[in-house]
């Protein structure tokens, strides 16, 4: 989400490398059993502004943005913690194609980027009918290549507009090999977090200001019907593992089995908890931001994104 920057500053060299990994004392997770039996959670490290959008490539590595520093970090699979790009777009959301490449919900200039391995960058959308978007923030894609991206406004520091140009905040869809995205769901507060079911059937999406977590069927051309309230609680970003369990992120991550049924929290001991995603060779490292720090659990599920 990152609702507001206050202040820019470099990062320092002396952190790059080995994470440092220091567990923290958050209690005994053995009873949410989708963790692993004697887990501890780890902050990896705390040397951000504000951390969000984590994706995980096939290799299991997991890219992150600090936006108020315009950067996407690293953590590989070795714990290895280092930059891999520098004046991002205002990078928040993110997420890998199926051609390895990074999709970016760069909201310096209220676009959609596709960043290769080799940060050769490619504008995919950047305007709606000739309108800027609000700042594209959250996004992911499905089975055919489509993105959905949730469209909410948030004023930035970094903007000289003062009001958004489109009434509403909404949820599109840009098909894949399309230039022009479509409203999917119009009728929402503030969209925020999105994420889909990895056979393209249904999608989450978090209206944050109104509480509320929606699930919809993907029609076969991507519009989506029946929404349906799954959740009366709202989420910045949002995952989903193997079994159908939804990872909602705000005050510590909230899990959610399939049919809604409350599963636990993990206590996260930041002001904010912006994402959430898995990661590493097996996918069964739970990836959190949270403000100025990163963390990891082990878990019994592993990821589908």
């Amino acid at each position: 989400m990152f609702k507001k920057i206050t202040s820019v500053f470099t990062v320092t060299l002396m952190n790059y490398g080995m994470a440092l990994c220091q567990p923290v004392d958050s209690g005994n997770f053995d009873s949410i059993k989708v963790i692993k039996q004697g887990a501890s959670l780890i902050q990896v490290s705390k040397q951000f502004s504000f951390t969000e959008g984590p994706a995980t490539d096939k290799k299991g590595n997991i890219f992150f943005t600090d936006q108020p520093n315009d950067k996407i970090w690293k953590f590989d699979t070795h714990g290895q913690l280092s930059v891999f790009m520098d004046k991002t777009g205002r990078s928040n959301g993110l997420y890998f194609d199926k051609k390895g490449r990074l999709i970016a919900c760069a909201d310096e200039k209220n676009q959609l980027w596709a960043i290769t391995p080799q940060k050769k960058v490619t504008i995919l959308i950047n305007d709606f009918h000739g309108l800027r978007l609000n700042g594209p923030n959250d996004l992911w894609m499905d089975p055919k290549g489509g993105i959905y991206f949730t469209d909410p406004y948030y004023q930035r520091d970094y903007w000289e507009r003062k009001k958004p140009d489109i009434d509403g905040q909404k949820v599109y869809y840009l098909a894949n090999g399309k230039q022009e995205a479509v409203v999917v769901d119009g009728d929402l507060m503030q969209p925020n977090g999105v994420v889909g079911t990895p056979d393209g059937k249904y999608l989450y999406v978090a209206d944050i200001q109104a509480g509320k977590t929606y699930q919809y069927e993907i029609r076969a051309d991507g519009g989506l019907i029946n929404r349906k309230l799954f959740i009366q609680q709202g989420s910045d970003g949002m995952t989903l593992d193997n079994k159908g369990n939804l990872y909602i992120t705000g005050k510590g991550v909230t899990i959610y089995d399939k049919s809604g049924k409350r599963i636990g929290n993990i206590p996260v001991p930041a002001n904010w908890t912006a994402n959430v995603c898995f990661g590493g060779k097996d996918r069964t490292t739970l990836f959190i931001t949270a403000s100025e720090s990163i963390y990891t659990l082990q878990m019994e599920v592993r990821g589908v994104e």
